[in-house]
This record gives C-alpha cells, structure tokens and sequence, in this order.
C-alpha cells in the first residue's frame, strides 16, 4: 500500500515547516511536502494552504505563480483541503488589510480590521477602564465554540483553545459556512467549512494538543462531513 501524500503548498509566503513538522508528528507513515510542483499538489491525497503576512503580498504572490488556479482545482477535486490564517482570509472576496485587497473570491464575504469595528472599540474602551486591554493583533490562545458537528472538531472540546495571531477576521456573508467562533472584544468567525474545505484563522501547528488532534483529523478524514 503506497504512503498518503500530503502537499503543503509552497507560495513563499507560510508557516510552512511549522506545520509539515506538525503533519509528520500526527502522520509519520505518511509523506509530507512542502512543494511549488503543481503537479506535486495534484497528485497529493489531500492538501494544506498556509499563510502569513500582508494579504497584498500573499494574494499577489499566489496570483504571479498561478496558485490561484491551483488552490481552485484543489477545492473542486473532492480531496481534503485545510486552509490556515491568511490562507483562509485568502479565499474571501475583499480584504480591509493594506488600503483594501481583491483576494481569491472563493466565499462571498470580507476579511475585517478589529479596530474598524465600532463593538470592538467599544468593548476595548470599556475593557480599558476596567484594566482589560484588547490589544490588536488579537494575539495568543482563546477559546473557539464549534458552530457546527465537522470530523475536524472530533475529540476536542467544545471551548477549547487554540492559538491565534491576526489583526483582521473573515465576516462570510453565508452563516451557514461558520464551522467555528471566538470572542475578542466581539464573537467573530475562526473556520469555516464548505464540503472538502476546511479553513481556520488560528494556527493548530502552534496549539499544542487540540491544534495536534486537529490534524490528525484532518489526516483522516475523507472530506465529506
């Protein structure tokens, strides 16, 4: 029986060993690249699209290598696709970040700047007084409620906590899509699920054993929930 095939997709701009390390340690059997090879990421059993940094420069490295038309093949292939952090904010249609970004449109909706909301101002001028700082970046570990039953929310609880580094949060126009939510300053979207796709703003390669456990759901599952 040959190895399952794991494609970390490699854009330049990613999280990228941190999380194939992560990929190896719930999946030793298997075979994890970090790869630019579209061919490689076609042929893999399932895929991961990281993400960090600047929107602009993620989007417009994505777009220059054609991983545009790639990460698009692979979320219509039927295989498991986990999207991380700007990875996920990618596949919305407009970003608040750098004066405003046109990203992938993969999910109608934006990606959101905390500090634009008035509900997070108000909750950070009201924290303030009371000796509650809501810095942003939102930075650090917090909880996150499932919002729906997915396979990738097997054997972690309800409420547990994840780790997270970003300024800006996705607002899907489809609630229907919201696999996960958070509370910082507002309640906001974490992932979001959509057949074979699953996409988390936190970063499950740096969240210990629920990020662990996580994978290894991913690993297992057949993408259909």
């Amino acid at each position: 029986m040959s190895k399952q095939r794991i494609a970390v997709i490699d854009y330049g701009m990613g999280n990228l060993h941190s999380a194939a390390s992560a990929l190896r340690h719930v999946a030793p059997d298997a075979e994890v690249l970090v790869t630019a090879d579209k061919a490689a990421i076609a042929s893999a059993d399932r895929v991961v699209f990281p993400g960090v940094g600047a929107i602009r420069d993620c989007v417009g490295e994505i777009r220059r290598l054609g991983f545009d038309k790639a990460v698009a093949q692979e979320m219509e292939s039927g295989k498991p696709v986990l999207c991380i952090c700007i990875g996920m904010q990618a596949l919305m249609q407009r970003s608040e970040e750098n004066g405003g970004v046109d990203c992938l449109g993969h999910f109608q909706g934006s990606v959101e700047f905390f500090s634009s909301n008035p509900q997070f101002q108000a909750a950070r001028d009201e924290g303030s007084s009371s000796g509650e700082h809501l810095k942003v970046p939102h930075m650090g570990w917090n909880q996150v409620q499932h919002a729906i039953d997915h396979p990738l929310w097997q054997g972690i609880e309800n409420g547990g906590r994840f780790y997270f580094v970003h300024s800006y949060y996705v607002q899907p126009q489809d609630e229907s899509l919201v696999a996960g939510r958070a509370h910082y300053g507002i309640d906001f979207c974490v992932a979001l699920a959509q057949k074979n796709v699953f996409a988390a703003q936190f970063h499950p390669e740096k969240s210990h054993s629920n990020g662990l456990q996580l994978l290894s759901n991913f690993v297992r599952w057949n993408g259909q929930f």
